[in-house]
């Protein structure tokens, strides 16, 4: 790994993280202090990052590719979230130095920055818009989980296929048609269905104007996908 004052990628790195609400509140002392300490490293697909159950070294912060969440119990292995630039994770287990809830790798080539657990501990005692800044992500993730918990909870299958459907168009731009950003197999256990009920719910949609091949999808009638769907702020929305 490169330490990040050494990289070339150095100055448009520290720009970016800079930029990150994260650290945009803190003193420009403590965020050189934590920079000193970071390391950045490109990593190619699968590769793993953290494993569940270990103690969290590093506070992860994706720039460039894409990063799988991921947890596993009694032989069985279930997809959690999926990381996207520019983005941290783990930071929960990082601020209270406790084991890791879930394990990561790499879906692509990935560029990551790296800054040491210690490092993020001690700034957080000393900056209070480092504090503020960290307590607010925390939120969000804890918003996060409890729209996901709606999600399961109160949605058939093919209304989570649907609704995941929706999200990803407006991820991409709003376009009609549009690539599934990893293989189906890793859909279905996102969306906490078997690969078979995914197929069965993919058909399903046919009917409401949904079209797909391979990995890639077409929403042919919007208005009845999203009368279907009926997307809610308070479980679709990510920023609200």
């Amino acid at each position: 790994m490169d330490r990040l004052p050494n990289s070339k990628h150095f100055d448009s790195t520290f720009k970016d993280l800079r930029e990150l609400e994260l650290f945009q509140a803190m003193s420009g002392e403590n965020f050189e202090r934590l920079m000193q300490g970071a390391y950045l490293q490109t990593f190619p697909p699968q590769v793993d990052l953290i494993a569940e159950g270990e103690r969290s070294d590093f506070l992860h912060i994706v720039l460039a590719g894409s990063v799988e969440l991921y947890a596993q119990w009694n032989n069985r292995e279930t997809s959690m979230a999926t990381v996207r630039p520019t983005s941290t994770f783990i930071l929960a287990a990082t601020v209270k130095d406790a084991p890791n809830l879930m394990s990561a790798r790499t879906l692509e080539k990935s560029r990551i920055v790296l800054i040491p657990s210690p490092d993020i501990r001690a700034v957080f005692d000393l900056d209070c818009g480092f504090a503020r800044a960290v307590v607010q992500e925390l939120a969000q993730c804890y918003r996060s989980v409890i729209k996901n918990t709606k999600d399961l909870k109160f949605r058939t299958s093919i209304e989570r296929l649907a609704n995941y459907l929706l999200r990803e168009q407006k991820r991409q731009n709003g376009q009609a048609q549009f690539t599934l950003p990893f293989d189906k197999k890793r859909l279905a256990s996102l969306l906490a269905m078997r690969p078979e009920n995914l197929s069965r719910a993919f058909r399903q949609l046919q009917d409401f104007g949904v079209q797909t091949q391979g990995a890639r999808v077409e929403i042919q009638h919007q208005a009845d996908l999203e009368a279907l769907a009926k997307p809610s702020p308070l479980i679709d929305d990510p920023a609200s």
